[in-house]
């Protein structure tokens, strides 16, 4: 009788423990890091796409997915090579404390808790933390930030830093991201941050890491020697300190509220990381803007940021547009497309609306994030895009994995870093700086009388920033550079006798508006949905609830 068939006697470690179980990761009886399991799945493997990457001999690109399950965590090979669970060769295994899974040259401990570990007497040598743990404080006054860098020990850069701010900085000769004094090819080695790791790839010269020589990727941790030539790097992190009271913006993002510092503080901390983001707010409140931020602050900011609509996609061609087609691989197909995934390779993927997705389409995404595998429709071939993910929702995801509407796995793979954009009517104090900021951006030379800033401050928002935005822009257009408080209409539907509130529009009526507002605008979906104050893919979704698409 195998383990996966009798459960093991031991207490296992349940979803509902208060303490996440760990990894504790060997390498021969040497010990190398900690990793913390997250909720959901962990995938293992040689790829530095993994969530956990061991780069060796005998260890496949994706070698074993580590998951949470009502009844505890259970490990599942995924590989040729095979896995071992305390000695017994398994496919599939529950894992209580102190089991030991063999993988390769490594062993991984599963457990409560590393601390022990850490200390033990029997480590010979110290125990280097893995770049990829560690955090940021975020306090209600102070943003503590860590960054990776490479200080030089020897040679002719002794003493200074390399700062890693981007995702893949090529190291060398002239036409390298960074120029190394000395006689070295360009490229002479490449150092990556994969989701906050450092990761050493081979360039067109022999470089050493904790003096083995690197023949493939491979994850570089604190305190680990870097010999490029004559120069010597040890692997570091630098710490920088800012007051909350500096953080007054973050990207096109603005406000002084204790609320939006936090935030920003937040945003920052995010930025700096590669994992996953969940930005969760009411329409209106500045999502995309967040995401744009998280990539211009981040080491990606070099790359592309694509932006894609879930609820503007027809479910037919979500999968082309995400990931692409083959000529020929469907009627109209009449050449090979890049999907988003591919246009934002070394960038930033950012997916609105998340929780519009369908059943059917999720488990499509949570494929493609699971294995880092994207697939043309009508090809077999892989493709393996460095992006990273942010995704955004005005929906309770919580909820809708509760009624079996989102599901549970995806839910954990979109919120490892889940952060909330607040509505106006929780940060009133902002509103006359949005507003003054606004303005400026919009409509140089128009102005807003304080009176006309205490209108603005005492109304509800119910369309948030998009809604004040809208409010400001009739201001000007129909009374003039110079806004006072008669010139404010807070209700875009008050125009054509609507009630009082766009949220209490009935459903015939808000169907009637919506056709209303297609013919004034000839045909023209934009324009319609300008005349509206709403986003144009709020149009589409409307158009299509009411069958007018």
């Amino acid at each position: 009788m195998t383990r996966s068939e009798t459960p093991a006697a031991r207490p296992t470690l349940h979803p509902a423990s208060q303490r996440l179980p760990t990894l504790k990761i060997s390498l021969e009886d040497r010990p190398l890091f900690v990793h913390t399991l997250r909720p959901g799945r962990t995938i293992v493997g040689r790829s530095d796409r993994c969530d956990l990457a061991l780069p060796a001999d005998g260890i496949s690109r994706v070698h074993c997915v580590v998951e949470q399950r009502p009844e505890g965590w259970w490990i599942a090979d995924r590989s040729r090579h095979g896995i071992q669970v305390n000695g017994k060769p398994e496919r599939r295994a529950p894992l209580v404390a102190g089991d030991v899974v063999r993988l390769g040259p490594y062993d991984i401990v599963f457990g409560e808790g590393g601390e022990d570990w850490l200390r033990s007497p029997t480590a010979t040598t110290p125990l280097p933390a893995a770049l990829h743990e560690e955090l940021v404080e975020v306090g209600e006054e102070e943003l503590t930030t860590v960054r990776a860098v490479l200080r030089c020990t020897a040679g002719p850069l002794e003493g200074q830093d390399i700062r890693l701010d981007r995702a893949r900085m090529s190291i060398g000769g002239r036409g390298s991201s960074v120029v190394l004094p000395g006689d070295l090819p360009r490229a002479a080695v490449w150092v990556r941050v994969v989701r906050g790791r450092v990761m050493v790839e081979p360039g067109h010269t022999p470089v050493q890491l904790a003096g083995a020589r690197v023949r493939d990727v491979t994850p570089a941790l604190a305190g680990e020697e870097i010999r490029v030539g004559e120069h010597v790097f040890v692997v570091d992190t630098e710490t920088r300190t800012e007051t909350s009271s500096s953080l007054e913006a973050f990207g096109e993002m603005v406000g002084s509220s204790a609320r939006m510092r936090h935030l920003f503080g937040v945003l920052h901390r995010m930025a700096l990381h590669d994992a996953p983001v969940l930005v969760i707010g009411e329409s209106g409140t500045g999502k995309e803007l967040a995401a744009r931020g998280l990539h211009d602050a981040g080491p990606r900011h070099d790359g592309p940021f694509i932006a894609v609509n879930c609820a503007a996609i027809a479910d037919t061609l979500f999968e082309s547009e995400l990931f692409g087609h083959e000529k020929g691989a469907f009627t109209g197909a009449t050449a090979r497309q890049d999907g988003a995934f591919h246009h934002a390779h070394t960038g930033t993927l950012f997916l609105d609306e998340i929780g519009e997705l369908k059943l059917d389409l999720q488990a499509k995404l949570l494929r493609t994030l699971e294995s880092g595998e994207v697939k043309r429709v009508g090809s077999s071939k892989p493709d393996y895009p460095d992006v990273r993910l942010v995704a955004a929702t005005n929906r309770n995801l919580a909820d809708m994995v509760r009624q079996g509407t989102f599901r549970e796995d995806l839910y954990f793979r979109l919120s490892v870093l889940p952060v909330r954009t607040p509505p106006l009517r929780e940060r009133r104090e902002d509103i006359a700086l949005l507003a003054r900021t606004l303005l400026a951006r919009n409509h140089p030379g128009a102005s807003l009388s304080d009176t006309a800033a205490e209108a603005l401050t005492g109304y509800a928002w119910p369309g948030n920033v998009r809604e004040l935005r809208n409010v400001l822009t009739r201001a000007v257009v129909l009374g003039g550079p110079r806004i006072t408080p008669g010139q404010l209409a807070f209700n875009p539907w008050a125009f054509e006798g609507e009630p009082s509130s766009p949220a209490s529009v009935a459903p015939t009526d808000e169907k009637a508006s919506l056709e209303a507002a297609l013919e004034a605008a000839g045909g023209n979906r934009t324009a319609a949905a300008r005349r509206l104050g709403i986003p144009r893919s709020s149009l589409l979704y409307k158009l299509r609830k009411h069958g007018l698409m």
